[in-house]
């Protein structure tokens, strides 16, 4: 196997990466993810810095073949840094990106960003899980409309994601100011303009991950606060029942890849229908 660097912004981020599996094996790699396919976690990097690595193992040689042709997820990464950062939405900096190759198939694709260490998870602002928060409704009504925004604002730039969940919402507030950064950088693809079914998707991926945690109406509130308004009754439960076939379509395409897999591992649904807080039911 032979490694290519595709980026890396100083020589010592270069030589951190091409000794990726080493500081992944080593005691000081603090572990945040692993699967089968993905490790990730934080390393220490030139001067003491912290930086995120994550390795994606390819899906066999075809999908290896497949990864050259359209592009590696380190590739991908680069990609949407760039977009992102045209576009003025704030993301972690890619600090060194590298394929392993064999046969002419990618086998691993390692990326090194920026670790942002004073930012958590959406979740943590929507679901209360700070008391301080849970108390504040209007705060946390408040940080929700700006992420509504926020996501509104990336489409209309031309640019939206394949998969937009809460964990790849990150947020850090510094007097007063919040500022929202997207993460996951590979998953991110340009459209002009994004098809409004693509905005939709986005959406229903969001309140899959977060909307279980929500009320009804702070769900419909963000789903307004993207639209910039309130819509009348007979629109917005058009734009719900859109929503709910999206959903039920994601939740199938789910079942189908994960066969006799059901209970704790199975896509879970919303604490509640929100097609009836649009009257978009019975």
């Amino acid at each position: 196997m032979r490694k290519h660097v595709l980026y890396a912004q100083s020589p010592q981020w270069r030589a951190l990466i091409e000794r990726a599996d080493a500081l992944m094996a080593g005691a000081d790699f603090r572990r945040h993810k692993r699967t089968r396919k993905v490790e990730a976690g934080f390393v220490t990097g030139p001067g003491g810095a912290t930086a995120f690595l994550k390795r994606v193992e390819s899906r066999g040689w075809l999908g290896g073949i497949g990864a050259r042709i359209r592009g590696s997820r380190a590739a991908r990464a680069l990609a949407g840094a760039s977009m992102l950062g045209a576009g003025g939405f704030a993301h972690p900096a890619p600090l060194a990106a590298m394929e392993v190759r064999a046969l002419g198939a990618v086998r691993q694709t390692y990326v090194l960003n920026e670790a942002l260490g004073g930012a958590t998870i959406f979740s943590e602002y929507m679901l209360g899980r700070r008391s301080e928060l849970s108390r504040d409704y209007r705060r946390r009504k408040r940080i929700a409309d700006a992420v509504a925004a926020q996501v509104r604002r990336l489409h209309d730039a031309g640019i939206y994601t394949i998969d937009l969940q809460e964990t790849n919402i990150l947020l850090e507030e510094k007097s007063g100011t919040l500022r929202i950064y997207f993460v996951d950088l590979e998953d991110f693809r340009r459209a002009d303009p994004v098809p409004w079914r693509e905005r939709l998707a986005n959406l229903v991926h969001l309140d899959r991950s977060v909307g279980r945690f929500v009320c009804r109406a702070g769900r419909l509130a963000f789903l307004y606060s993207y639209l910039g308004r309130k819509p009348g009754r007979a629109e917005a439960r058009k734009i719900v029942g859109e929503l709910m076939g999206i959903r039920g379509e994601i939740e199938r395409r789910w079942r189908r890849r994960h066969p006799g897999v059901s209970g704790a591992a199975a896509p879970k649904p919303a604490a509640a229908p929100l097609s009836r807080a649009a009257g978009a039911g019975k």
